[in-house]
This record gives structure tokens, sequence and C-alpha cells, in this order.
């Protein structure tokens, strides 16, 4: 067997639209992570959200199952504080596992759905 992935990630292009239109919840605008985990063991996860403007939110924690994928949508994400719609944030991943992270953004805005779907940026992290 083997585990792929790395145990930080970084998404810099967060931005959950207002608007939305259609039915609820499959065409609610809304950011995702998507992470696969293929390690033998459960990983834990934590996110931290960055603002443009105010201190950073979190940690968001929870875990993604052994040789498992999870789904997230950020929209969901309320302990410790929901997050606020129509603003851009960057959201830093530490993982106890390798995992591999992928964003995804539904935009249902308009009547013309637009996706977006990319990798997260892996990020060793440096420690000061």
């Amino acid at each position: 067997m083997y585990t792929l992935g790395k145990k930080s990630w970084l998404v810099l292009g967060g931005h959950m639209p207002r608007l939305s239109t259609g039915f609820e919840p499959a065409f609610t605008s809304s950011d995702q992570l998507a992470i696969l985990n293929t390690s033998p063991e459960d990983a834990e996860l934590a996110l931290t959200i960055y603002f443009t403007k105010g201190e950073p939110v979190g940690p968001f924690e929870f875990r993604v199952k052994a040789r498992r994928i999870r789904k997230v949508r950020f929209n969901d994400l309320i302990d410790p504080q929901a997050l606020p719609l129509a603003q851009d944030y960057a959201c830093h991943i530490q993982s106890s596992q390798l995992v591999v992270v992928q964003f995804s953004r539904l935009n249902s805005g308009q009547r013309e759905l637009a996706l977006l779907g990319t990798m997260a940026f892996p990020a060793d992290r440096q420690e000061r």
C-alpha cells in the first residue's frame, strides 16, 4: 500500500457568493473542499480561515476516515463561527495524515451556472 498527499494545504481564492438560484441545497452558491485520505489511519483536519480584514477564524475541525473521501462545504462551517458570504478569504488546511485536497465553487447567482474546480496548493510548513 501507499499514501499520497501532503499534511498542509492552502486555498487562496475563497469567496462564497451571496446570491443563489434554483433548488436548495443542490444549487445553493457554495465553496467546497474534496479531501482524499489514502492513509490506513483516519485523518484529523483543522481549517483556519483568513480574511482581507479582521483576524483569522478557526480551527474548524473534522475527520476524514481512512482510505475515504469527504466533501466539506464552507457554507456549512459554523463552529467556532459561521463564515460570512460575499467576502474574500483564504484557507489553511492542516492534517494529521497525508491527504489530497481539491477546491470547487458553484456560483448559481444567475440562471447560467458557473462551476470552478482546482487543486489546493500543497504547502510545506515552516517553523519560525
